[in-house]
């Protein structure tokens, strides 16, 4: 047995490679946004508390709807809001289309996701709605990130709720109308929701406008409906041939003919499934990503906003995550527009929310197994 005296020395790795330098040390959010153990959006920081929401007085508040149990062809959109969060590759802290630092303006926080389970169509709507009253009964205006397209239907009852007895109107990018009375016998599929809305009386059919539909479905009979409610609806067709700044205008001169404020729904296949591949249902011939992300700047900068929806961003289908990316940065692109309103003096809050936040409270969570 060796003398242990003897034994050469530990080898210092550190001082022959170089990496005994006084290196500085990076912390969120000033780290990759690839690094670290959770992910929000754009490295906001996490806030699922509704008193700490409201104490914070936030401005714009992300909430995640991961359902897709509504969807009638391709599955996969309730794994949508992580993607989109996960598609923060910059903190989004300098806008160059609107030359402001959004998040020097504007409080910006995650708010978390609805509490959904698989499986359970009816509950995962309620917890959709209780959670997105909860966030703007605080004033904060709720971007929500689906999921489906059925989630617009309790996410823009609980907006309705919260701004009462003032109206909503809504702008709806999508190529489909999702004005179908049932999707095989049921009512809350994600074909159905905006005729649900206007059912039950959150929107009046002359404040919905519909921009880029085209394809084949809905069928004739639809139309028909849509027509004996008020409804206005823009064709791909007429953006093709009008241009999307002109048609843009007159739907938006069209929502706001009556109601306070808007309701932003962006259904990512609007966009032609050459640049947004990751969705459930992919329609040809739709519009280009840089043209909707100009139309939301246009909304945001000119309407009350209320809230807005990205869904149906469907991450298996997509191709090197450009679906996610679309959606990210229409949701950064809004945020951006409201930061340009608050500096020029304009209300981003909804104040009357947080003032009546005890007589727009969520009822008790539903339980967490059947």
């Amino acid at each position: 047995m060796s003398d242990p005296l003897d034994r050469p020395a530990r080898p210092d790795y550190a001082r022959i490679n170089g990496w005994d330098r006084d290196y500085p040390s990076f912390k969120a959010p000033d780290i990759p946004t690839y690094v670290g153990t959770s992910v929000s959006f754009a490295r906001q920081p996490v806030v699922t508390d509704a008193q700490e929401l409201s104490k914070l007085e936030a401005d714009v508040a992300i909430i995640g709807a991961p359902f897709d149990d509504a969807v009638s062809y391709r599955p996969g959109a309730r794994f949508g809001p992580r993607a989109i969060r996960q598609a923060t590759y910059t903190r989004g802290d300098y806008s160059l289309q609107l030359d402001i630092e959004p998040f020097k303006h504007l409080r910006v926080v995650d708010a978390g996701d609805a509490d959904i389970v698989p499986a359970w169509l009816d509950r995962g709507h309620a917890m959709v709605f209780r959670k997105v009253l909860e966030v703007a009964s605080t004033g904060a205006i709720p971007i929500i990130f689906g999921g489906d397209h059925s989630i617009t239907w309790p996410s823009a009852s609980a907006i309705a709720q919260v701004r009462a007895p003032g109206s909503i109107g809504i702008v709806h990018f999508d190529a489909h109308a999702d004005t179908a009375d049932e999707d095989w016998g049921v009512l809350a599929g994600h074909g159905t929701p905006m005729r649900r809305l206007i059912e039950s009386g959150a929107v009046k059919g002359r404040n919905f406008v519909q921009v880029g539909l085209r394809g084949y479905w809905p069928p004739f009979e639809v139309f028909e409906w849509m027509r004996e409610h008020g409804l206005r609806w823009h064709f791909m067709k007429e953006i093709e041939e009008r241009g999307a700044e002109a048609v843009i205008d007159d739907a938006l001169a069209e929502a706001l003919d009556g109601p306070d404020a808007i309701y932003l729904s962006l259904d990512i296949d609007v966009i032609d499934p050459g640049m947004a591949p990751g969705t459930g249902t992919p329609e040809p011939g739709g519009m280009l990503t840089r043209e909707v992300l100009r139309a939301i700047r246009r909304i945001v900068g000119k309407v009350e906003l209320a809230a807005m929806d990205i869904v149906e961003v469907s991450p298996p289908y997509d191709q090197a995550d450009i679906t996610a990316a679309a959606a990210h940065r229409a949701a950064l692109e809004c945020i951006s527009a409201l930061a340009v309103k608050k500096r020029d003096g304009g209300t981003v809050r909804f104040e009357r929310g947080a003032a009546d936040a005890s007589h727009t409270a969520s009822p008790p969570a539903a339980a967490a197994t059947r």
